[in-house]
């Protein structure tokens, strides 16, 4: 039998819960793997070195990859009925729902990837490859959201930036919404307030929002990411002269013929660099909100400091990593270690 409440009963429920009880479930531990999985990291390692030296734009594709994990926030619930209905909502951040596909997922869920925002998503089937090793090494340990924001790490110190220490011991979680991806992987054409409301959501201030845009100092755009910009540009969005007849060049239609026509994302787009600040401080910058940034009053001075100075760039990209890789997490029994990271145990 059904039991309903009316949600102001709910509501009571839930804000009479310990406020301790989140902060308590969502800690993760730098030495979380130490008795379990002691070779995790040099496990990864070891196999993303293969991955990187065959495949230069690798680790561009795994970073992106937790950018679009942890951006993702889905609300799970779970309710208890005893006497009265005790409901739990976790707001999910790094969780591997990126990597669920459909075919494994109640009729009523639907892949992440079915987001438009997610084209172009690459090394889903790698970080499966991954924890297959893993799996062989301790199995039921190792959750597909640590591999993902391990990946990710690597990948940065790998091409030139700087070594993230990160915490680990995230679940992986049983459900995903490709509709949640559609409203919260930002649009090419975000305005900074924008911007800055989504990347202070995770707890970062205007200083790290902005250097977590630095991450786009590896990789590609789209074309059909850009067009709008080239071919309906929005008052006081300015390009370079050059950059811009460049770009016409590349992306020469207002609809591109292809969804797979590309550009570099800044000059160096194998290297973790500051040349991304350096690019937009030029009128260099691939899509609007780069050159919103360098504009507005509230960004623009973080842009010319990271262009100056790379290692303060590496230092707040860090700490941005490590809010964005952390915050609103599942930890303990809000989440799974799944077995296979593509579906739910």
């Amino acid at each position: 039998m059904e039991i309903s409440f009316p949600w102001i009963l709910v509501v009571t429920v839930v804000m009479a819960m310990p406020l301790s009880f989140r902060i308590k479930a969502n800690q993760l531990s730098y030495d979380y793997y130490k008795f379990s999985c002691p070779n995790l990291e040099s496990v990864i390692k070891s196999e993303l070195l293969g991955i990187f030296l065959t495949d230069a734009t690798a680790p561009a594709a795994f970073l992106r990859l937790m950018f679009h994990d942890c951006q993702v926030q889905v609300y799970t619930k779970a309710s208890l009925v005893v006497v009265v209905v005790v409901v739990f909502i976790f707001m999910q951040g790094c969780d591997a729902s990126i990597l669920l596909d459909s075919n494994y997922l109640a009729h009523s869920h639907s892949s992440e990837m079915k987001s438009s925002r997610n084209f172009g998503i690459r090394k889903r089937e790698t970080i499966s490859y991954i924890k297959s090793i893993l799996e062989e090494e301790c199995p039921g340990q190792v959750s597909c959201a640590d591999i993902i924001v391990l990946a990710a790490k690597e990948s940065v110190s790998f091409s030139g930036g700087p070594h993230i220490e990160i915490p680990l011991g995230r679940k992986d979680s049983r459900t995903c919404s490709f509709h949640e991806a559609d409203a919260k992987l930002p649009s090419p054409t975000i305005t900074v307030d924008e911007f800055i409301s989504i990347f202070m959501s995770k707890g970062m201030n205007i200083e790290e929002s902005v250097s977590i845009l630095g991450a786009h100092t590896l990789g590609i755009g789209h074309c059909f990411n850009i067009v709008g910009r080239l071919y309906d540009p929005q008052l006081g969005d300015k390009m370079d002269f050059g950059f811009e007849a460049s770009l016409r060049l590349a992306c020469p239609t207002e609809i591109p013929l292809t969804n797979f026509t590309f550009v570099p994302n800044d000059m160096t787009p194998v290297i973790f660099d500051n040349q991304y600040y350096r690019d937009i401080m030029m009128g260099r910058g691939l899509f609007g909100i780069d050159s919103s940034i360098s504009r507005d009053p509230r960004t623009a001075p973080f842009v010319m400091r990271f262009a100056m100075d790379q290692n303060y760039f590496f230092k707040a990209f860090s700490s941005a990593f490590l809010k964005l890789s952390s915050t609103n997490v599942l930890t303990d029994v809000q989440g799974d270690v799944r077995r296979q990271c593509n579906q739910v145990n």
